[in-house]
């Protein structure tokens, strides 16, 4: 019970935030690539480039500032193993990941510069202090906002390269149920809680080349490089009955973890086969295999033990997207995409925080021109994860069955001068 406690303490912290190649990353960096299931490797669309790819940036002709935010809206149902088939639903609260962009450079000058504010991770789960899974997990909301300053250059033409130095900072909250095994002086046993609270920061780069070998092929690769999020000093508080046989056992008030946000590495490709058409498409690998163990090291004992540490050993993932946009007219641009989400959660390892499997992504969109410098962008992205069964005997999760769903609407800004 002493080891299954501090497995279930330590890797419920931060397994949410790392849910990208699979789970519920924040892929909603630009809402004109969201409209086209989230292409944009080898697309000029806007300032979001600067995310997208950095070599595209310098390609841009007007300067610009860009607003926008999404309302991400997910929905997890939870079957308990036979015999008991009981299920559980989660009441997830709205996350609002969002993006800001902003770039400038002379107007007959090849170099460009831009900064970026966008939030790539991000989790809201709330499973209530009544399921089953209680002891992993009771709800848990993490945050991550990247901060990346950029520079790109037109080579020529054809021809850009750019590079971004990204600092990340973030915060974590998680509360979950303790099953307590001592026979309190009333004689009977009880349940306790626990919240970890903590912010976490760390660096990382993005850079990217950007080719348009003529006017209607373009393409792009770009690398993001792996962020390990670092957690110092994060509080640990208990909600413990006042009983000195249960007390003694949790002394611990504050913990460290390190996380690695994986690398990836994307090649995009964009076609115009008529001017008023473009079609984007992206495959992106995700370095996931980085991510083998979650540790937290605590400043007393818990149970005994003055750390805990969990396996997770991800798998390297893909992810296929497909994009396109039509010009209806100089004030309507219409777009549609869809995309496949390999999940890196191998069998025996899914958790209650990332309830992991392979998704499907269907997303629309459009733009209208509100004037010569200002247009106003909408998106709609929907996600459905293929239902997945686990007996999480790898992770010491919760296991029974999963169903993931969520509705992410956006809408943007962008000015031009």
């Amino acid at each position: 019970m002493k080891s299954r406690f501090l497995a279930l303490l330590g890797s419920a912290v931060l397994s949410a935030g790392v849910a990208n190649a699979g789970g519920f990353q924040a892929n909603l960096q630009g809402q004109k690539q969201i409209g086209m299931g989230h292409v944009g490797t080898g697309l000029v669309l806007d300032q979001s480039s600067i995310f997208f790819n950095p070599g595209a940036l310098a390609h841009l002709r007007q300067n610009g500032i860009q607003l926008g935010v999404s309302a991400l809206n997910a929905k997890i149902a939870y079957r308990a193993p036979a015999p008991a088939i009981n299920e559980s639903y989660t009441d997830n609260p709205l996350s609002t990941p969002f993006q800001a962009y902003a770039s400038f450079g002379k107007e007959d000058s090849p170099l460009r510069f831009g900064i970026g504010v966008y939030t790539p991770y991000g989790s809201s789960v709330n499973w209530g202090k009544s399921w089953q899974g209680r002891f992993g997990l009771n709800e848990l909301t993490l945050q991550a906002i990247f901060i990346q300053p950029t520079i790109s250059y037109r080579v020529s033409d054809k021809l850009g390269i750019g590079a971004g130095f990204v600092y990340s900072t973030g915060s974590v909250n998680l509360q979950r149920s303790i099953p307590l095994t001592t026979q309190l002086p009333s004689g009977y046993y009880a349940e306790g809680g626990v919240e970890l609270d903590g912010a976490a920061s760390g660096f990382g780069f993005n850079v990217g080349v950007f080719f348009q070998p003529t006017e209607k092929l373009s393409l792009g690769l770009t690398y993001r490089s792996k962020v390990e999020m670092e957690v110092k000093e994060g509080d640990v508080t208990f909600a413990l009955p006042s009983s000195p046989l249960v007390t003694s056992q949790f002394q611990a008030t504050q913990f460290d973890a390190k996380l690695p946000l994986p690398a990836n590495i994307t090649l995009g490709i964009g076609f115009k086969p008529t001017e008023a058409l473009t079609i984007g498409v992206d495959v992106q690998r995700v370095a996931w295999s980085a991510y083998e163990s979650l540790r937290f090291d605590y400043n007393a004992a818990v149970r005994g033990e003055m750390f805990s540490e969990s396996l997770r050993n991800y798998e390297d993932s893909y992810i296929y997207r497909l994009g396109a946009q039509y010009r209806v007219s100089d004030i309507l641009t219409v777009r549609a995409g869809a995309y496949y989400d390999n999940s890196p959660v191998e069998a025996g390892y899914l958790t209650p925080e990332t309830p992991d499997a392979d998704s499907r992504g269907v997303s629309a969109g459009l733009t209208l021109a509100l004037s010569e410098k200002v247009d106003l962008d909408a998106s709609f992205l929907y996600i459905n994860k293929k239902e997945r069964t686990d007996d999480a005997s790898k992770s010491g999760g919760v296991p029974g069955t999963y169903k993931s769903v969520a509705y992410i609407p956006g809408v943007g800004l962008n000015y031009k001068f």
